[in-house]
């Protein structure tokens, strides 16, 4: 069962990391956890970039990895309209091992990005990362790929994962993606929704449909699969649901993610074809 420790207010807008840190340990003592290095064990740097409209899904997610991926967390809230200020609160979850004096634990930071702190998020959140450890940012919503916190951000992780499914204007983002494959490995959640389908007809094979029809992200991909591996030329569609699907959650979906490292020249190809006109 989940022992959670929090502090339930934000910091007012003086919040600083070296608070933030503070606030950490000061978790970490209510816990006995501190100095006690059997007690606690983290994976890896869990950053998301999450514009206002994504929050509630995001936190939703985020509470459905529980103690998949024990990791720290940073959320980023870009607030690029409001006064420069950042707000931040700290929250600890720690799971018991069972057999084992060891504890998994959840290390959440939710910060608000304020005005020009939206503008450079590194700065705040490089130091927030935990070293030796793998860095992943799921970036909620469709990037804006040329923006100063993109690039920032992508400098300073291992690996991005997406959404194009969250995308408005998918085939042509692909474009925009492809460009960036060279500066950061990439995991999308709607390319793995996709799987099921993929599947199918390769056992089909070679006896593939004339068309394909579903949402725009993932049958953009399917097509493009196809494209790149056998040069099939299929009709694309629209549809609201995938025609094959394994209904996993969001939460189960993004934490297949986390276990993914090195680049996926598969998917790559697919994105090249499926943004070519």
């Amino acid at each position: 069962m989940a022992s959670i420790a929090h502090v339930d207010e934000w910091a007012d807008d003086c919040a600083t990391v070296t608070e933030i840190e503070h606030a950490l340990i000061e978790l970490r003592l209510q816990r006995g956890f501190e100095g006690k290095r059997n007690l606690r064990t983290t994976m890896l740097t869990h950053l998301a970039w999450v514009p206002r409209e994504w929050q509630q899904a995001a936190t939703e997610t985020l509470a459905g990895l529980a103690e998949r991926h024990p990791s720290r967390t940073v959320l980023l809230f870009p607030e690029p309209d409001a006064d420069d200020g950042m707000a931040a609160r700290v929250l600890l979850e720690c799971y018991e091992v069972p057999g084992s004096p060891r504890h998994l634990c959840n290390e959440v930071v939710e910060l608000r990005l304020r005005g020009g702190r939206a503008l450079a998020p590194a700065s705040i959140a490089l130091p927030l990362v935990l070293p030796d450890l793998p860095i992943f940012l799921r970036w909620r919503g469709r990037p804006d790929f040329g923006s100063p916190a993109f690039d920032q951000l992508v400098e300073m992780v291992d690996r991005i994962v997406v959404d194009s499914a969250e995308w408005p204007d998918v085939p042509g983002a692909y474009v925009e993606l492809e460009r960036r494959f060279e500066d950061v490995a990439v995991s999308d959640i709607a390319w793995r929704r996709s799987l099921p389908w993929r599947a199918s007809l390769a056992r089909a094979w070679p006896d593939l449909p004339d068309r394909l029809d579903g949402p725009a992200a993932e049958t953009a991909l399917v097509a493009g699969w196809l494209r790149s591996r056998v040069g099939a030329q299929i009709a694309v569609g629209q549809a609201e649901e995938l025609p094959f699907a394994e209904g996993l959650a969001s939460s189960e979906l993004l934490s297949e993610q986390l276990d993914v490292f090195g680049r996926d020249p598969v998917y790559e190809a697919a994105v090249s074809s499926a943004g070519r006109p």
